[in-house]
């Protein structure tokens, strides 16, 4: 019952429905620190199953996908089904890349509903706190539901009570104009009393999936406070990469993927990788299971690569511990394991026993190149792992 505790408690109800519509981990980043190899089997939290599905372009001979979460289990069953029984890539964009037109209702009862497991089709054909069911989310842009996207529209509200369209950044044609926008518009509005106050509030960041625990850390990492933290990670996403080649500030900016046929799009909805994504589909398994539950009914050495999301910042030492336990007894020769944290610094010196981390090589130069270029730019560092020879 104390302020942390109760915290705790809300931000654990706040992440029981559907969280992530779309992921926010780069997973071109994931599969270059990955190296993806012919044979090896993925094992990855699940979330909204963008980088489940894109992983498959990288052709894995498996991927397990595990999560607590049963919306981000009945959001991956779909995007599963919908690759396997779409008729082609046209409908499937329409469908996760468009996700705001009535054809995707018609399309979900005569080609996906048949084949969704009976969890799943009662998630989707559930209704939601304003009633309507959830599946007509992909007839009403589906990308402002959840906890994540309901905190993005939000944000536009603050904005535009301050006198700014965050959609002015869509029309940049150049880093230069992009960083021109950042800085005469968006960045004052951290300045503003209120966003200063609101920002201070560890509550109002739920949605951008920052536990309590992880509040305390980014807050510390400016003198500022949090205001001036989430100033540097909005100037990285919009000042940082090509707007145009850059998926996630469009969802940041315009709440959806981009409507021109060249618009970026994550791996798995791009044309060219369709006939992969459908071919390889069958190899994903998705299980509602605690990660460490699953490994340890794992056989030893019997798995090579392992996407932890920003899960450890939310993990007691035990918990860490327990985890990298089975991490290093299930991991084959070569095997890595990629994860994020809201800092920037990685979190296990110190905290996972020597003994088991010594296991491991941290490949510090790699993981700063790779924090440098994740383009979701919501997290303070990327880290890459690699099993060492015995």
């Amino acid at each position: 019952m104390t302020k942390q505790g109760l915290l705790e408690r809300a931000f654990t109800f706040a992440f029981r429905g559907l969280v992530y519509a779309q992921i926010w981990e780069d997973p071109e980043v994931d599969m270059a620190a990955m190296a993806i190899e012919p044979g090896n089997h993925v094992v990855t939290i699940a979330s909204g199953g963008c980088n489940v599905l894109s992983y498959l372009t990288a052709d894995p001979a498996r991927i397990t996908a595990v999560d607590l979460n049963t919306a981000h289990i009945a959001f991956n069953r779909l995007k599963l089904a919908a690759a396997r029984h779409l008729p082609d890539h046209g409908s499937f964009h329409r469908f996760f890349g468009q996700a705001d037109q009535a054809d995707n209702l018609a399309a979900y009862r005569e080609f996906i509903r048949p084949h969704l497991d009976d969890m799943s089709r009662r998630y989707w054909e559930g209704r939601d706190l304003t009633g309507r069911r959830r599946i007509g989310g992909f007839a009403r842009n589906i990308y402002r539901r959840g906890l994540l996207g309901q905190f993005i529209g939000a944000a536009h509200i603050v904005a535009r009570l301050h006198g700014v369209d965050p959609r002015a950044m869509l029309a940049a044609n150049s880093i230069e104009e992009q960083r021109e926008i950042f800085e005469t518009k968006l960045a004052p509005i951290f300045d503003k009393k209120f966003v200063r106050w609101l920002t201070d509030q560890p509550a109002s960041l739920f949605g951008l999936g920052i536990p309590p625990a992880q509040y305390d850390a980014l807050a510390g990492e400016d003198d500022e406070g949090m205001a001036a933290v989430l100033r540097a990670r909005l100037e990285k996403l919009a000042c940082d990469f090509d707007i145009r080649d850059n998926y996630f500030a469009w969802q940041a900016f315009g709440r959806g993927y981009g409507p021109a046929p060249d618009a970026p799009l994550p791996p798995y909805l791009r044309e060219r990788h369709h006939a992969a994504v459908v071919d390889r589909v069958g190899r994903v398994d998705v299980r509602h299971a605690n990660f460490v539950d699953f490994l340890k009914a794992s056989d030893d050495a019997s798995l090579d690569r392992y996407v932890l999301l920003d899960a450890q910042d939310w993990m007691t030492d035990a918990q860490l511990a327990a985890l990298w336990a089975e991490i290093t007894r299930t991991a084959r020769a070569g095997a890595r394991v990629i994860f994020r944290t809201a800092a920037a610094p990685s979190l296990l010196p110190g905290r996972v026993p020597a003994e088991i981390l010594s296991r491991w090589e941290y490949r510090a130069a790699e993981s700063e190149v790779f924090t440098a270029q994740d383009r979701s730019s919501i997290y303070g560092g990327f880290h890459l792992y690699v099993l060492k020879a015995a």
